[in-house]
């Protein structure tokens, strides 16, 4: 078998070319797309870095804004971030805090302190701080949370606080917010009764007026009778004056009168009397009051304003005794007498109120049954939260409940609110008995 021919030299050497100019414009399309790659990868970064810097700069503010102090440290107790709370707090600035031990910046028993750290609860505790011109800061109310790194492993502890003084004047002004409060919706109770209590005096007050008008009559006849007798008349015109005058009839009229006028003023008294129980004061100690008639009273002003709907029915016994102050619990059995009325204020001669009370083993209990629309399952654990109320903007503050529920609380007892199995609302009051 013969040889191939041979290649010529210019045409192997042509081919070798080729195949190298191919071979580096594929070097340098694979060159610019891995540049083009590494361009927009830069891109993605920086967009990302920016992103970070951002994300950086929120939480910075953030923390700056805050008003309780937050210190965070690492496992072994260093500072590694502080916010403007803090700063302003210790009057040091931060390149001399971070890195250093916590320790180094309290003014108390570091060793205590450490192992409250080390527990990393929640309980609050008070520290005072190194403050670099006054010597220490003030009490600061400190909460501990461990930190926790990536992983979910504990990796060191975050505290915040506060001044116990800001806390202090916060919790003031709550209180006094708190009293004011109480202190409105008492005058809105005492204003939505006093249409029933002006009808209650208005009646013993012109029964008084009637009689004293005409006792001022008798007088001015008494008068005259006198002063003609003491003139020296005989006797044929002094018994006719007598007779004119009337003098026999009036001295029959005057007993009743008198008797009239003073039960008048009796019932006005007792009155003023039922009406000093809306002053709610505590003065005192507790005392044995009966709840039966604190009940039996509650309903019969409640009642006064609300001419259209039909008396409750009222089973109580004439004695349940309980230690306590009468005027609040008057307060209490007002308020939930005012709800069971708004709740069947639609339903006319048809309303049904039922007042019961008993006692069973140590304690007394009142409940307050009404036939109204009952109360939402949904609301049944809120009836006794603050500001919470169903009635329009303007007729209900909510609080009517929430004090009647911490004064019962305050009395050691009771008050739960529940519906009837008939239908209706229902609330039962119990406090320890006598």
């Amino acid at each position: 078998m013969g040889k191939p021919p041979a290649m010529a030299p210019e045409l192997a050497n042509s081919e070798i070319a080729q195949a190298q100019e191919a071979a580096w414009i594929e070097v340098i399309r694979k060159m610019e797309e891995v540049y083009s790659d590494l361009i927009q990868y830069e891109i993605e970064l920086e967009e990302k870095n920016t992103a970070l810097e951002e994300a950086q700069r929120f939480i910075t503010s953030v923390l700056s804004s805050v008003s309780d102090i937050l210190v965070v440290c690492d496992s072994k107790g260093r500072i590694q971030q502080v916010n403007l709370a803090f700063l302003r707090l210790t009057d040091i600035a931060e390149i001399d805090l971070v890195g250093h031990p916590l320790g180094d910046f309290l003014a108390e028993d570091v060793g205590s302190l450490n192992h409250w750290l080390e527990a990393g609860h929640g309980g609050d505790r008070e520290v005072r701080f190194v403050h670099r011109g006054q010597g220490v800061t003030d009490p600061v109310a400190l909460t501990c949370a461990t930190l926790l790194d990536h992983r979910g492993l504990p990796a060191g502890t975050v505290l915040t606080g506060r001044p116990v003084g800001e806390l202090r004047r916060a919790y003031e002004a709550l209180k006094q917010a708190q009293a004011q409060l109480v202190q409105q919706e008492k005058m809105a109770s005492l204003g939505r009764l006093i249409a029933g209590v002006a009808h209650e005096l208005n009646n013993p007050i012109s029964f008084i007026v009637g009689n004293v008008h005409v006792l001022t009559k008798y007088r001015e006849r008494l008068e005259a009778y006198l002063g003609t007798i003491h003139q020296g008349i005989d006797e044929t015109e002094r018994e006719a004056l007598r007779k004119s005058l009337r003098i026999d009839t009036l001295m029959t009229d005057l007993p009743a009168l008198i008797a009239g006028t003073q039960e008048g003023a009796q019932r006005v008294a007792d009155i003023v009397k039922s009406l000093k129980r809306l002053s709610f004061s505590q003065s005192g100690g507790a005392e044995a009051v009966n709840l039966a008639e604190i009940a039996e009273n509650a309903v019969h002003w409640a009642i006064k304003g609300r001419s259209t709907l039909p008396d409750p029915v009222i089973s109580l016994p004439p004695v349940l005794l309980t230690p306590g102050h009468a005027g609040q619990l008057h307060q209490v059995m007002v308020n939930l007498m005012e709800n069971a009325l708004d709740a069947v204020n639609d339903q006319g001669n048809k309303a049904v109120i039922t007042v019961s009370g008993h006692r069973q083993d140590a304690q007394v209990a009142v409940e307050i049954t009404d036939s109204g629309p009952g109360i939402p399952p949904e609301n049944l654990d809120k009836v006794f939260d603050p500001f919470f109320t169903t009635k329009p903007v303007g007729q209900g503050t909510g609080l009517g409940l929430w004090i009647s529920y911490g004064i019962v609380r305050d009395h050691g007892g009771a008050l739960v609110a529940e519906n009837a199995p008939g239908g209706g609302a229902r609330f039962r009051l119990t406090l320890p008995a006598i």
